[in-house]
This record gives structure tokens, sequence and C-alpha cells, in this order.
């Protein structure tokens, strides 16, 4: 009787394994952060009593935040800026090539300006007269429906 050899040793190559597992944590994690995407930490939301969440996501959102450069211990460094898909406007009357930007993907989209809503975040100590300028520019560009946004009171 002959001597038979050992069986030969399997190695299974775990490189593919961990390669796709690192792919699905880094998705799941930009996942996961896209609902944080339209807030600025240059804004503080004022406190409100009458603050509810909306019943219902809006179709067609576009965010528009108000804030300020604050130092570390929370004071004002700048003039308010409108903030607009991570551009800064330092005036309203400047948010207008991005309001028409956004005029033209909704109509790429087949949808109408009717449909869109502006979200407006204004910081706590934005001055009234500037908001309502961001207001009168959107709607010079034609847009109708706004919502503006604060936090609940404690």
């Amino acid at each position: 009787m002959a001597k038979r050899d050992p069986p030969p040793e399997m190695a299974i190559d775990m490189t593919p394994m961990i390669d796709m597992t690192f792919q699905l944590i880094a998705f799941f994690m930009i996942l996961i952060n896209f609902a944080d995407t339209e807030q600025s930490e240059k804004v503080q939301l004022p406190s409100s009593a009458l603050a509810k969440p909306p019943d219902a996501p809006l179709e067609t959102p576009i965010t528009i935040q108000i804030g300020f450069d604050r130092a570390k211990n929370g004071t004002k460094l700048s003039q308010e800026k409108a903030i607009i898909a991570a551009q800064e406007f330092g005036s309203p009357d400047a948010l207008k090539p991005m309001l028409n930007n956004e005029k033209y993907v909704l109509e790429n989209r087949h949808k109408s300006i009717n449909d869109a809503n502006i979200i407006i975040r204004a910081d706590a100590d934005t001055r009234t007269g500037f908001v309502q300028n961001v207001i009168r520019v959107c709607q010079e560009v034609g847009f109708e429906k706004f919502t503006l946004r604060a936090k609940a009171k404690d």
C-alpha cells in the first residue's frame, strides 16, 4: 500500500470580503449623514413655543440658511450671510443667480416653481429685515411657498 500524501491545506483569501465590508461601512456612513446636510453650525435657531415638526416631508424643499461666523464663545464675528447649497452670500440680492439655477433645475425635472418650498433657517440674532429681503428676492425669482424654521422651547 502506497502512502498517501496529506490533502493540501485550503486557504481562503479574505481580502475581497474585507474590502466589501469597508465599502458597506462607508456607504452607510454617507447615507446616515444626509439628514444633517441641510444644517449649518453658523445658524442657531430661535426658540418658539409654536414650533412643531412638519406633518409630512416637503416634496421639493430648497433650504436657505441665514447665520453668522461665530467665535467659540458664541459671539458674532460677521454680518448676516445667506447660505444655500454650501455657498455663502453677503446680501440677499446675491442669491438671485443661485435661485434662478434652482428654478432651472425644477424645470428640467418637469416640476413647477410652485411645487418648491423655500425653507428659511435663520439664526436667532438675525435682523427681521434681512429675512424679509431674502423672501423678497425669492419672490422676485418666482418662488411663492415659504417655511420658517425654529426650535421648540424646552
